[in-house]
């Protein structure tokens, strides 16, 4: 008997509607063949450009109802979803653009050389699409990072047709997105079954097994993510898995900092860590700070913007009795201070009754951390608004401690004017040798880069541009590969390199034949040859 599936709304905890069914490893195989079958129908390069616009544009018509059906879903706001869904149909058409740019199918053309001991042959090189692609998607981004994101589109843009994995937390919006994306698809003349959908915790399972799924893309939490990339390692054919499992996204600030800007910093710290309720993969989470005057004022800072957060509603009841028992945990730590309750918009210990939560602080002293013992609990993500401020006495801590952090998304560092170079001919009030000062912020980066793929100083890690440059990625456990899931080179995922050597011309595919018919931009013999 099919299993229901209920889209649910996270302010009452009460069902709204039946979303779905769960789907048995039967429809799992249903919807993997039909997406293999559908696999021919992306090889044209310009059909893909404009599925994929197309879907940018269905979204954008639809905004309203998609918003609407989101944040009942997800509570996260009409406002926060809007962007979202901006964010999610710029991505759409970013894909289309290098679609049709070329540039991500990497050809390369060495011509025969026999002159060279030993010969060199014709060798021709390009990439082809995987074949179908799993995509998990995230709690935390009903649409960014679901049905209609950034794996789904850029899996497309590669030419490989997707099946989705819905996310029990808003199954509703997941459905509404996958009739928009395929109607965008039959518009172009392509079948709906380039992307399908499934839901369940065993779909999930069946779908990672599936001998035709040729690759996947995850967003969620390390146990999850784990379990998932085990499985796509131990199929008789293993795959590769790209997931986002967890990050700290630690800060430095430092005393310098401290004392030039204590109140903006703690501001800032406050709102990013604040945003989105806490449930952004971005959120800093471990924060260095000086034990010092000047540090503390920057926890005051930091306390009394968080203060005047307003209570907000997590995005299911399992995300925030695991958030309320993770703060609890934390703050019975022998010398970790609450500098607010981070519990329940109640009294401490007490649930409110639309299930909110208030944002909180921990405190501790950073030599806690530096070595190993029951203190590591606070080098684990929090899931939620709060974050963890580790008071150095001295610079020699900072290093202990980011010694012992596993992989990170981002790493920030926050630093004084002198200490980023400044001097007295950029107007800034220097109080110390200016190059001794960024001899020491050097320092501080060198060792933050090996912990993450972004680093930012003076920033806030919340907020993932789109962009070309863009990398969101980084060590494990925050990704299980050295890939971005942001930005044009995401669509290196979903491809791999075939050459062609000393093969006669009227056989090699298109994109390789002399003359360039296709007006690709191509490497020829180690020179770039921009679009034709």
């Amino acid at each position: 008997m099919p299993v229901p599936v209920w889209s649910v709304d996270p302010r009452t905890g009460q069902r709204r509607e039946q979303a779905a069914t769960e789907a048995d490893a039967a429809a799992v195989d249903q919807a993997v063949n039909a997406a293999h079958a559908a696999s021919a129908a992306l090889a044209d390069r310009a059909t893909r450009a404009t599925f994929l616009r197309a879907a940018a544009a269905l979204l954008e018509e639809e905004a309203e109802a998609v918003v609407a059906v989101a944040d009942a879903e997800t509570a996260l706001g009409p406002g926060r979803l809007t962007g979202e869904l901006a964010r999610t149909a710029y991505q759409l058409r970013s894909f289309a653009d290098a679609v049709d740019e070329g540039e991500y199918l990497d050809v390369t053309i060495d011509h025969a050389a026999p002159e060279l001991t030993p010969p060199r042959p014709d060798l021709r090189r390009y990439k082809l699409p995987l074949g179908v692609v799993a995509v998990y998607s995230a709690s935390n981004f009903p649409l960014a990072f679901s049905v209609p994101g950034g794996d789904t589109a850029s899996a497309l843009a590669a030419g490989c047709p997707v099946v989705v994995k819905a996310h029990p937390d808003h199954p509703a919006t997941s459905e509404l997105c996958a009739a928009l994306l395929r109607r965008a698809a039959e518009r172009g003349g392509l079948p709906g079954a380039v992307l399908g959908l499934v839901h369940g915790f065993d779909a999930g399972v069946a779908l990672i097994n599936h001998p035709l799924v040729q690759a996947a893309g995850f967003t969620g939490s390390v146990r999850g993510g784990r379990a998932l990339y085990d499985a796509a390692a131990a199929r008789p054919h293993p795959i590769p898995f790209y997931g986002e499992l967890g990050s700290l996204n630690p800060v430095v600030i430092t005393e310098a900092a401290a004392r030039e800007r204590a109140e903006t910093i703690g501001k800032g710290l406050a709102g990013s860590m604040t945003l989105g309720v806490g449930q952004f993969c971005v959120k800093p989470g471990l924060v260095l700070a000086p034990a010092t005057e000047a540090g503390d004022r920057v926890l005051a800072s930091l306390t009394e913007a968080v203060g005047a957060t307003p209570p907000g509603v997590l995005l299911d009841a399992r995300i925030r009795d695991a958030f309320v028992a993770g703060v609890r945990e934390r703050a019975a730590l022998p010398g970790v201070r609450a500098g607010l309750p981070g519990e329940s918009a109640g009294e401490s210990g007490q649930r409110s009754p639309d299930g909110s939560v208030r944002a909180g602080v921990l405190t501790v002293p950073a030599a806690h951390l530096a070595a190993q013992g029951p203190y590591d609990l606070l080098l684990e993500e929090c899931f939620g608004p709060v974050t963890v401020v580790a008071r150095y006495a001295a610079e020699e801590e900072i290093g202990a401690v980011l010694r012992r952090l596993p992989g990170n998304l981002t790493a920030t560092a926050q630093l004084s004017a002198a200490e980023c170079g400044a001097d007295e001919t950029d107007g800034a009030q220097v109080a110390e040798d200016p190059g001794e000062a960024r001899r020491r912020a050097a320092r501080l980066l060198e060792q933050l880069t090996p912990l993450a793929g972004r680093l930012l100083v003076n920033g806030w890690p919340t907020g993932v541009a789109v962009a070309p440059a863009q990398h969101h990625g980084g060590p494990y456990p925050a990704t299980t590969s050295t890939t971005t899931s942001v930005g044009a080179r995401a669509i290196d995922r979903w491809l791999r390199p075939v050459v062609y050597q000393d093969t006669p011309p009227a056989l090699l595919p298109p994109e390789l034949r002399p003359h360039n018919p296709l007006g690709l931009p191509r490497r020829v013999d180690g020179r770039f040859e921009p679009r034709a």
